[in-house]
């Protein structure tokens, strides 16, 4: 499996691609940002055949791109919604398992930063959108919403067994371990969960 980033700007916008490994030429796109013909290239140099688009989020600095894609390329779209910039969707939902080519995709409902957040595992790599990126959690309206995501972030994420990429929608990428460890948001939800010793008053 090849994976290739592709950050573009305002906002360090990523996207990504999933590649299969010869003889196997299939590709998937994460979040079609921004399509240009650095973007296009990666697909035509490789003679990768597009199987799929995962959408995590129906936000419009994630999916801008995929007008452009879907002119060029006629692919299957996966997202919560039915509909995606005015595109029919393969409808997911939380705890889906589906094949796309090679690849199997396991979908985490993740709601706060958007209500159709979700998270896609695809072997070791979790595709995080906005709801997780190095150091930090999504943005929400309100504390309703910051602590439903974290909720979902820390029982379906953060408990996976071993250590993960964290391919994020904006910055970097981290590691599970890496949040587990210095994500404050995580750190302080952790610790909200330790209940504290019962005060005695003895007379």
């Amino acid at each position: 499996m090849q994976l290739y980033f592709h950050t573009t700007s305002p906002g360090a916008r990523n996207s990504y691609i999933i590649g299969g490994e010869p003889p196997d030429k299939t590709a998937i796109v994460i979040d079609p940002a921004h399509i240009d013909q650095v973007f296009v290239n990666i697909i035509e140099d490789n003679s990768y055949t597009l199987a799929g688009v995962l959408i995590t989020h129906d936000h419009s600095n994630h999916v801008l791109g995929l007008r452009t894609l879907e002119r060029i390329y006629k692919t299957d779209i996966y997202a919560v919604n039915p509909l995606v910039r005015g595109y029919k969707t393969n409808m997911v939902r939380d705890g889906d398992k589906f094949l796309v080519g090679p690849f199997e995709i396991e979908v985490f409902s993740v709601p706060g930063h958007a209500f159709d957040a979700v998270v896609y595992k695809v072997d070791r790599l979790l595709f995080t959108g906005d709801a997780l990126s190095a150091g930090l959690t999504g943005k929400t309206h309100s504390s309703y919403g910051d602590k439903v995501q974290i909720t979902a972030l820390y029982s379906k994420i953060l408990t996976l067994q071993g250590d993960y990429m964290v391919l994020p929608g904006h910055g970097p990428p981290s590691s599970i371990e890496a949040e587990r460890r210095f994500n404050a948001d995580i750190q302080s939800y952790e610790h909200s969960k330790v209940r504290k010793p019962a005060i005695t008053v003895t007379f």
